[in-house]
């Protein structure tokens, strides 16, 4: 039966010298709950003592409809500043473009503005990784590259990439940035396949990016699997989790993990223990008739 090889233990991002590991950990809910530096401290290096170097984070996270706008970046800020030799121990990932209460803005003085401020909320001079959070579509992509290109020679950022865009929209924006995207990051998950049949994975192979998947458990559907789709897919993970000794979380990543593209699963748990879980998907090996199992009961239907 032919097996998938397993993921290496670190990776370049995109085209870029940046190497990360082949899973990462995500801040969406870092700043919830009156979290302290000192709490936070601990989930960060929980991810770095499991081997996940690659930390992912944006300028809205943090923000509740009404206030917490950069939150997330300031509380990490805290931690950095209390233990600056931590920044040399991670590949430190920002998001930005999103400006509430308006949707989206890329204009050039608005990403110059972002990325200042991500910048001093988080304490450092440069971040390893910007992306655009959502498409601006108002926004000429030649004049968000040329912001962009900017902030790289101005060595505030080191690579580029983007999220939640679509196919076209990173195929322009690319065409016009001299230093080229790494990255793209959309929803992915065994219970969100478009991204396979939609030619969004064969762009980031053709282009080399690596694509960074958020939500790669479903939004928390996977745990608690409640349609009849989602119950075939979690019974199809299940079946290699059990034959391995993993849970269906770790099963979940790993699949994502054995694509081609080298998808970069992100964690979103803000719990020490579930953080280092996910190192183990590095250990999950699937054939090819486990994988589209887990395909065939996502479409719900049989392949063609």
């Amino acid at each position: 039966m032919s097996e998938l090889p397993l993921p290496p233990a670190f990776r370049a991002l995109g085209g870029s010298d940046i190497m990360v590991s082949p899973i990462a950990w995500g801040m969406w809910r870092l700043a919830e709950n009156g979290r302290t530096a000192a709490e936070a401290a601990r989930l960060v290096h929980a991810a770095l003592d499991a081997g996940i170097n690659f930390l992912d984070t944006a300028d809205i996270y943090g923000f509740d409809g009404s206030g917490g706008f950069g939150d997330a970046e300031a509380l990490l800020g805290e931690v950095l500043t209390a233990d600056p030799a931590l920044r040399s121990r991670m590949v430190l990932a920002t998001k930005g473009g999103i400006l509430p209460p308006l949707p989206y803005d890329q204009s050039a003085d608005y990403l110059r503005t972002a990325i200042d401020n991500s910048l001093r909320r988080l304490k450092v001079d440069m971040v390893d990784l910007w992306q655009i959070h959502r498409p601006d579509i108002l926004a000429h992509p030649q004049e968000v590259a040329r912001a962009l290109d900017d902030a790289v020679s101005a060595g505030k950022i080191r690579s580029i990439g983007v999220s939640n865009f679509t196919v076209h929209q990173i195929a322009a924006l690319d065409h016009f940035l001299a230093s080229k995207l790494v990255t793209t990051q959309p929803e992915i998950s065994p219970l969100r396949i478009t991204c396979f049949e939609n030619g969004e994975l064969d762009q980031a192979m053709m282009m080399g990016l690596t694509p960074m998947a958020w939500s790669p458990l479903g939004g928390g559907r996977l745990a608690a699997a409640e349609t009849a789709r989602d119950r075939l897919v979690a019974a199809a993970l299940d079946a290699v989790a059990e034959a391995q000794g993993v849970s269906r979380s770790v099963a979940a990543y790993s699949w994502l993990m054995a694509h081609p593209a080298g998808i970069i699963p992100i964690i979103g748990s803000q719990q020490a223990e579930r953080i280092a879980e996910g190192a183990a998907a590095l250990k999950v090996r699937w054939t090819r008739q486990d994988w589209y199992a887990v395909l065939v009961a996502a479409r719900g239907e049989p392949l063609p």
